[in-house]
């Protein structure tokens, strides 16, 4: 919801930003003709199959993306209707085996990295709706999957049948007559199609998630994933959204934006290709799914409070503080010396629940790396986080994040060098692509 003045100024800037970067893919407008959410195609855009299933600059769908584990890369498969090296051949029956039993046609059995827990929960008539959809609006490509790097004894498929019989429920979904139409449409959505848990619940030793649903303590209570902190979703008031409304995560879902931050890292994956297609009506039931979850880890803590101590500072120039002058010169001009930022646009560092997190993870990725820009109704967001891997030393980037962590009434734990450079090993800056993907 911005308003007309911001709205224009984003289309111009952005038209321009269309013709300066590079290798950009355009995705079908989320302003376009609305799809009936019982579709097949919403239904593909709710489970943001797109993003897993094909490569930047490659054929939707037609797999082949490689996917880092704890014991190797695995590749994303082929899932358009060719016959040789797709899904052409599958059944109704064997398509709902495979996404939600986790069971290929062949019988070998699929590692959880395909959120087949989550999709277990889905009805018979959105598999059904789904199947369709893959049959026979998505175009055939006939390109063969890369083998899995997993090797040894984790490399054994027939292991994962053990793994389903401890972990998998495989009972759909069953709405909870104590909740209204609304909580039961986002429960449905986030536990299911939308597989949330999958980025933001813990795993257990043998990587299972903790806590399929709302009954489990830890369920959404923030994960590290892929050298990012996906963050807590439950109702805690300083590191999740216990400060959020309803409106606010809507929002987030809908633009990336919201008053208490901005999407980055995955996440902009999310938004480009999947939440941003949802109706404003599956956004509110998300929305008043999650704010009804109980805090998770820091019951008791006290609220965050804004504290002018590293404002005056700045302001008097005055960088005593570990990391306040590398702030000055390089992070002010965007996000103020109050630490507030300027609108949703360059979010607010002060209580800002990515910059509160226990681990420090995503707050060192988005520093190093930046961040890729979102793309919201076929527009290219103006401002995005650039990277400082080159402009900062290890040190420098850990003197700036924990003085980022520290300030304005932020008390996370402060990071250290060797913290920043094994996350430089680790990762590579932001792609300059507009990662949003065709359906069809």
């Amino acid at each position: 919801m911005r308003n007309a003045r911001l709205a224009l100024l984003a289309i111009f800037v952005g038209m321009l930003g269309l013709l300066a970067l590079p290798d950009v893919v355009q995705a079908q407008s989320a302003g376009q003709a609305a799809v009936p959410a019982d579709s097949g195609e919403y239904l593909a855009r709710a489970g943001n199959c797109v993003v897993c299933h094909s490569t930047p600059g490659g054929k939707p769908f037609a797999g082949g993306l490689k996917m880092a584990t704890p014991m190797g890369a695995i590749y994303a498969t082929n899932i358009t209707p060719d016959k040789e090296t797709g899904i052409g051949s599958y059944s109704l029956e064997e398509f709902s085996a495979a996404i939600r039993l986790g069971v290929a046609k062949d019988g070998h059995r699929l590692y959880p990295a395909m959120p087949y827990p989550s999709y277990a929960k889905m009805t018979d008539a959105d598999v059904k709706a789904l199947y369709d959809y893959f049959m026979t609006k998505v175009p055939a490509v006939k390109q063969t999957t890369p083998a899995s790097e997993i090797a040894g004894w984790y490399g054994q498929r027939w292991q994962m049948r053990f793994w389903n019989w401890i972990n998998l429920d495989t009972a759909a979904y069953k709405p909870k007559p104590d909740y209204d139409a609304d909580w039961n449409r986002g429960a449905y959505l986030v536990q299911g199609l939308g597989h949330c848990g999958a980025c933001h619940t813990p795993r257990d030793r043998i990587f299972a998630e903790r806590a399929l649903d709302e009954t489990g303590s830890l369920f959404l209570s923030g994960a590290l994933l892929d050298n990012w902190s996906a963050p807590n979703l439950a109702g805690d008031v300083n590191t999740g959204l216990g400060r959020w409304s309803e409106q606010d995560i809507a929002e987030f879902l809908k633009s990336g934006h919201s008053r208490w931050g901005t999407a980055f890292g995955t996440m902009i994956e999310v938004v480009n290709n999947s939440t941003q297609f949802l109706t404003d009506g599956d956004r509110t039931a998300i929305a008043r799914y999650l704010k009804s979850l109980p805090p998770a880890v820091d019951q008791g803590q006290r609220p965050w409070v804004y504290s002018s101590t590293a404002t005056e500072k700045l302001k008097k120039r005055d960088y005593s503080d570990r990391g306040a002058a590398i702030y000055a010169r390089q992070c002010e001009s965007c996000h103020v010396n109050d630490g507030g930022g300027r609108g949703m646009h360059l979010p607010s560092l002060g209580g800002n629940p990515a910059v509160l997190d226990p681990s420090a993870a995503s707050l060192i990725n988005v520093t190093l790396n930046g961040s890729s820009r979102l793309i919201v109704g076929g527009v290219p967001d103006q401002y995005r986080m650039p990277q400082f891997r080159l402009a900062l030393k290890d040190q420098e980037v850990a003197d700036v994040v924990t003085f980022i962590r520290q300030s304005w009434g932020n008390k996370a734990s402060p990071v250290t060098a060797e913290e920043v450079a094994a996350m430089r090993k680790l990762t590579d800056p932001a792609s300059d692509q507009i990662i949003v993907l065709r359906m069809r």
